[in-house]
Order: C-alpha cells, then sequence, then structure tokens
C-alpha cells in the first residue's frame, strides 16, 4: 500500500500540472493537445530526438540524487548550481594540465604563437579517471563546506549553499577569464582539455544515431549511480544511520549515531553526486569549461528529487519526464501560435506546488 500511494500522488500531481496547463494553453487561444503534442512527440520521435532527451536527462539524475541524498539526511541542498560549476571547472583545470594541451594564442603584433598549458601529457586510461576524481572531489568539498558549517555553528544550510552558488560561479569565472582563456577569445571558456580526457559518445555504439547528438557514456555512469545510491542508503549501515538522522536526530543520538557526523557525510555526498554533472559536459560534450553552461540543473534537480519521491528510481524516471519537457519547450515555441517555450517553466512549477501540497497532506 505505501508503494502504491508513493507511486500515485506523483503520477495524480502530473496529471493535475497537465490539466491546469492545459487550460491555460486554451485560454491564451491554442489547443492543448497539440501543444502536448510537440511538446512530447518530438522528444521520442527519432534515435536523434531521444538521444538529446537522455543528454539532457543526465544531469538532472546526478543533481536528483544529490538532492535526495542531503534531504534523506533531513537536509534541503540548494547548492548543487554551485557544486557542479566547481566541479565543471576542476575537470577542466586537469584536462587542460594533464592533457598536453597546446593553444594557439595571437599576440599584441598579430602574430600567431603556441602556447603550452599543460604540465603532462597523460594517456586516456590515466587521465579521465583523475578528471572524473576531480569533478567528484571538488563538488563532495563544496558540498562539505555548508555541512561542516551546519553541524559545527547550526547554520542553515540553506542560506550557506545559495550564497556558495553566488561565490562558485564568480569565482570559476575569474579564474577563467584571466588565466585559462585564450587572450582574444569572446566567449567565455577555457581552452580546450586534451583529447585523451575525452569520454566516449553514444552514437558510436548505436548505429543509426547521428554523430552529433552529445550524449555520452556519462548517461550509462548516471544510471549506474541511480544503483549505488540506492544500495548506500537502504543496504549498507552508512545508510541506514544517515536516514535516522533524518527521520529523527535525537532518537539517532539517543541510539549512538552522530548527527553532527552524518550531516557533514550527507552533504559531502550529495556535493559529490553534483559534481557528476562535470563528467558528461566537460568530457563528453563540450571538451571545456564554458562559463554558464548549466540550464539551471542544479536548481531543477530539487524538483527532480521532489517527483521522484528522493528515491533513486522515482527520480531517473522525473529526470526523462523533466527532460521531455525540456527538449519539448523548443517544438512547442515553433509549433504554436500563441504558446511560448516558458509553459514549460509553468508547468515545473505546477508540479513542484502540487507535489508538495500533495506531500503535505499525506503526511496527515
Amino acid at each position: 500500500m505505501n508503494i502504491f500511494r508513493e507511486i500515485l500522488w506523483p503520477v495524480v500531481a502530473v496529471i493535475a500540472a497537465f490539466i491546469v496547463g492545459g487550460l491555460i494553453v486554451t485560454a491564451i487561444g491554442d489547443n492543448p493537445f497539440a501543444t502536448y503534442y510537440h511538446m512530447v512527440g518530438n522528444s521520442f520521435g527519432s534515435l536523434n530526438d531521444i538521444g538529446y532527451t537522455l543528454f539532457i536527462a543526465t544531469p538532472l539524475i546526478f543533481t536528483g540524487l544529490a538532492v535526495a541524498v542531503a534531504f534523506r539526511c533531513g537536509l534541503l541542498n540548494i547548492g548543487a548550481e554551485g557544486q557542479l560549476y566547481v566541479a565543471a571547472f576542476a575537470t577542466a583545470w586537469v584536462g587542460i594540465k594533464l592533457g598536453g594541451v597546446i593553444g594557439k594564442v595571437a599576440l599584441e603584433d598579430g602574430r600567431i604563437v603556441d602556447q603550452d598549458w599543460s604540465w603532462a601529457n597523460l594517456p586516456a586510461l590515466l587521465l579521465v579517471p583523475l578528471c572524473v576524481l576531480a569533478a567528484i572531489l571538488a563538488g563532495a568539498l563544496w558540498g562539505a563546506i555548508p555541512g561542516i558549517l551546519k553541524a559545527k555553528f547550526g547554520s542553515h544550510e540553506v542560506i550557506n549553499t545559495i550564497m556558495l552558488n553566488f561565490i562558485a560561479v564568480a569565482l570559476v569565472s575569474y579564474f577563467t577569464q584571466y588565466f585559462y582563456k585564450i587572450p582574444g577569445d569572446p566567449i567565455m571558456q577555457t581552452v580546450q582539455i586534451g583529447e585523451a580526457a575525452h569520454i566516449p559518445r553514444i552514437s558510436q555504439y548505436i548505429p543509426g544515431m547521428p554523430d552529433f547528438v552529445p550524449l555520452s557514456v556519462a548517461f550509462l555512469l548516471a544510471i549506474l549511480m541511480c544503483f549505488a545510491v540506492y544500495f548506500f542508503l537502504w543496504k549498507t549501515k552508512w545508510g541506514y544511520e544517515l536516514r535516522a538522522v533524518g527521520e529523527n536526530p535525537s532518537a539517532a543520538e539517543y541510539g549512538g549515531i552522530s548527527p553532527k557526523k552524518q550531516i557533514v557525510i550527507a552533504m559531502t555526498i550529495s556535493g559529490g553526486l553534483a559534481g557528476m554533472v562535470a563528467i558528461g559536459e566537460v568530457l563528453g560534450y563540450r571538451y571545456r569549461y564554458y562559463d554558464g553552461f548549466s540550464d539551471g540543473w542544479g536548481y531543477l534537480g530539487i524538483a527532480v528529487a521532489l517527483l521522484g519521491r528522493n528515491h533513486p528510481l522515482g527520480i531517473f524516471i522525473a529526470a526523462i519526464f523533466f527532460a521531455v519537457l525540456k527538449r519539448g519547450e523548443i517544438f512547442v515555441d515553433i509549433e504554436t501560435r500563441f504558446v511560448s517555450k516558458d509553459l514549460v517553466e509553468v508547468l515545473q512549477a505546477i508540479i513542484i506546488i502540487f507535489v508538495a501540497s500533495l506531500q503535505r497532506y499525506t503526511r496527515r
């Protein structure tokens, strides 16, 4: 019965949101059925569409898991956005410094010279794991900071993580602008990482999928992390202790579990999961740090975790659902007469409101 209820309320929330969205579309003067057809149909119409939809879902799986782990410990991690930015820059930095990168730089007299950006030129067997490790550790470190502040001084993690988001974006922008951007490049981005740091794209293994589809093996890693998070939370002693603190800190402490320790652990793991967004973004897509690359993945991960009921399986399904909305907004903007892509933002907001309301109702 509990499982049925856990599945029922998110479905009810989505259906209710689509009904409200349909009424809004009708009031504007468009056909809601045609609008939803353009939104959903273009997400799975071809291998190209499927590839892009799963590509969009990949960062949402990571950030959804990140939010869920913190929430299971009674914490709300609003800082996944900052954590993934720091991780993306750290990943690119390792890929540049250890990837044998040589870039062309234009001097003031008009001459073009080669500039060596690297310390070493490691093979892919070493460079890719180091880049992945950099993404996880950078995100974990940035997540641990509000965890320590919460555990040691009692400062609220919501305020700390929000403030750290601004610090993270500003900090990596500074280093990009003044140290790792090719002089004269009008785009705020670093030099490209070494080719040995590139990870394969799924199109290499699926006949018929275009090479330009950016879906990489990072999606498979996201699926693996769903299993890993489930195993950690429900099949290990450490996961039990973390969840016990989230359910009742006082009772957990009475049972010999340190709430302060679990808070730091939860925020560190949460930050590491958010940082894994950089794997697909830097190693499998842009091959550099690109300022402003995130489409609000850290914040949207909160909605994914809410709709997925903070369970890895639910998060995977919710991430696919939100990816369909994000993918379909382009076609809604093009194919409909009055409805803009902002309808997707409206649907996301309505879904969050309904999920939060239904969750409060089920608790009663």
